[in-house]
């Protein structure tokens, strides 16, 4: 079993695409409109066959995010080296996100770093 992909529900579906983009190096597909339930998405790829599905709607709330209560918290995307993390934290900090953590090892022997995408979403970084 894999997990197929990840879905954000965004606030301003192209600013996350271009994000993600340009972080990540993910590959978008044309985006899809729903002309009867005004849902549209993109689904962005990597070599690795991953998927980010960003979807949106006129008119959708912000929901609020608590990092310590039930649900899903993060996604985690492994970039395969210490340098890529903390060349990543830094293009995000530069992006003007919210840095939670530099890279470092914690307690259970992993190097991540993580931070809070352009609408708020958590994103660890790891090798």
């Amino acid at each position: 079993m894999k997990i197929e992909h990840v879905c954000i529900n965004a606030i301003d579906i192209e600013r996350m695409k271009d994000f993600y983009c340009r972080l990540f190096s993910f590959v978008p597909n044309e985006k899809y409109h729903n002309d009867k339930t005004g849902w549209e998405n993109y689904f962005l790829s990597t070599d690795s066959g991953a998927r980010l599905e960003l979807l949106s709607k006129k008119g959708m709330p912000l929901q609020k995010k608590e990092r310590d209560s039930s649900g899903f918290v993060h996604i985690a995307i492994s970039l395969g080296s210490k340098e890529e993390v903390d060349k990543t934290i830094k293009k995000a900090e530069e992006e003007g996100c919210e840095i939670l953590s530099l890279g470092r090892v914690t307690g259970d022997g992993y190097y991540e770093a993580s931070f809070l995408d352009i609408e708020g979403n958590m994103v660890e970084i790891t090798i």
